[in-house]
Order: structure tokens, then sequence, then C-alpha cells
């Protein structure tokens, strides 16, 4: 095992350039997607928490629940749905970066969705009673609201984007771990492993877990600004 750790730093210190484009791939994926849930999700979020309709509360225990969803089921239904006999078969996005960013999207969207609604609503209803005193329209009220739940917000995204770059069970069924294609760091190290080829998946392991500190880093100090604030 120390001569497969002396190998993978020297994986990374010569910046291997197959170990480079399965990282470079896993954050194209995993970014895309965030960025993709993020644009869907806040409105969403924003709506669900400063409007009232008939439906509010359901959406809301959906939303909920889907946060829980076990990635292997997204990807299965998207698998079933994008495969030649399914609806989407058409689209030909089975084993694509694009069906990995979709599914993807699928998982990070109720997270960033469900946090971000406990986050604006949890803004405190003086901040809304001011902003409509000093005659603050619908536009400005909303904009208000989110930049005092913008901690919160972060930190929904943060850890959506902590849920992305350790999920394997959705990219792997939808992107079918094809080398120079759709194989990322989780589904690389699970191969290499079986494989035997240690090297490769411990530099890869150790790439994930500077990722996973870099995230937690970013979360409690997000969390400690927002408990200043």
């Amino acid at each position: 095992m120390d001569n497969s750790l002396v190998r993978a730093l020297t994986l990374l210190s010569v910046m291997d350039s197959k170990l480079i484009s399965i990282i470079f791939l896993s954050l194209k994926v995993s970014f895309s997607a965030l960025i993709i849930a993020s644009a869907i999700g806040l409105p969403i979020a924003a709506v669900l928490s400063m409007k009232r309709f008939p439906v509010r509360n359901i959406s809301i225990s959906i939303i909920n629940a889907l946060m829980g969803l076990p990635p292997v089921v997204v990807g299965l239904v998207l698998y079933i749905l994008l495969s030649r006999r399914g609806i989407l078969g058409f689209l030909e996005l089975l084993y694509t970066p694009s069906a990995m960013i979709i599914a993807q999207t699928l998982i990070a969207l109720p997270i960033i969705t469900g946090l971000g609604h406990s986050a604006i609503t949890g803004v405190d209803k003086n901040v809304r009673m001011a902003a409509i005193s000093l005659g603050a329209d619908k536009t400005q009220l909303f904009f208000t609201v989110i930049a005092e739940a913008r901690y919160g917000i972060m930190s929904a995204i943060v850890a959506a984007f902590g849920r992305l770059t350790a999920e394997v069970g959705a990219i792997l069924i939808v992107g079918g771990n094809i080398a120079g294609l759709t194989r990322v760091m989780t589904s690389a190290i699970a191969m290499e492993t079986d494989k035997g080829n240690f090297d490769l998946a411990v530099a890869l392991g150790l790439v994930l877990m500077a990722i996973t500190l870099i995230i937690n880093f970013f979360m409690h100090h997000i969390q400690k600004k927002g408990a200043r604030s």
C-alpha cells in the first residue's frame, strides 16, 4: 500500500494525462449539474417560501422526500427513459456526459430547492415587514429576502456539490464508465480497485478527499459568517 501511495503521489506530481482527464470530466459534469440545478431550484425555493397556493405544502413535502432519493434509482429511471426503447431514446443521450449531467441535476435539484426553501423561510419576518414599510415592491422584496438568506443558500449549493462529487450510482448507470468519455473519479476508483490498479485509484481518492475537505471548509466558513450576520 505504501508503494501505491508513492506511485499515486507521483501520478499527481507529473500531472498524468489520464488522471487529469478523469478529474476534469468529473468537475465539468458536477459543476454543470450544479449550475442547472441552482438555476431551476432557487426560484422554486423562493416561490415556495414567499407565495401561498393550494398545493404548496404537498410540493414542499415531495421535495423534502426527494432529497433522500437514492442516486441509483435516479440512474435507473433515467436509463429506462433514455434507452433505445425509452420515450427519450431518440435523443441518443445514453452513455454520454450529457446523460450524466442530467442525472446529477436531478439529484442536486431537490437538495438545493429544499435547503434553499429552509434558508429563505428562516429569514426574520421583521426584514420583510421593514422592506414593505419602506415601500419595496414585490421584486425589491424578493431580492431583499434572498440577500438575507444568502448564507443559507450558499450552504445549500455547497452541500449539493458535495453530494455530486461523491455520487457514483446514477452516473455509472447512465454513463457506462467509458474510458475517455464518461469515466469520472468515483466510477474510476471503483473500477481501478477491482482491477487491482491501486496507483490510479489512490491518486483519484486523494483528489476526491481534497475536494471533500475544501467543501467542508467552505461549509464551515459560510455557516460561521451566517451565524455572525
